[in-house]
């Protein structure tokens, strides 16, 4: 799956819910994000190729008050955590609204872990 992508992921550093949009209820918390997708950390595991409205709550930035964005997805992938009883599921987004676009990218520059490079 990895040599597929074609966005490098970032891990993101704030606490940030995702729900299914119709049903309201918590799908898990994001753990990756891309202009492409996302990785959700979740109690439960998924059906790939599942379609579902991800409503996601993103925090705040100096350039943006906070948001809950609408994103339509595909399930792509679901597996256990190792020694876990959590699931990490691949998240492929459908469409990215247009305005939400420069939002997106705000968040993942601003609540990326900075990874250093080896000297």
């Amino acid at each position: 799956m990895d040599e597929h992508r074609r966005n490098e992921r970032k891990r993101l550093m704030a606490f940030t819910p995702a729900y299914d949009a119709h049903t309201k209820l918590v799908l898990g918390y994001l753990g990756d994000l891309s202009m492409r997708g996302a990785m959700l950390i979740g109690e439960k595991s998924m059906e790939v190729d599942t379609e579902i409205t991800l409503e996601i709550d993103f925090p705040s930035t100096p350039e943006f008050s906070a948001r809950r964005v609408k994103i339509p997805a595909r399930v792509a992938w679901c597996r256990p955590e190792e020694n876990s009883q959590y699931f990490n599921t691949g998240m492929e987004f459908l469409r990215v609204n247009p305005m939400y676009k420069d939002f997106i990218e705000a968040i993942l520059e601003r609540y990326q872990f900075k990874r250093e490079s080896p000297a």
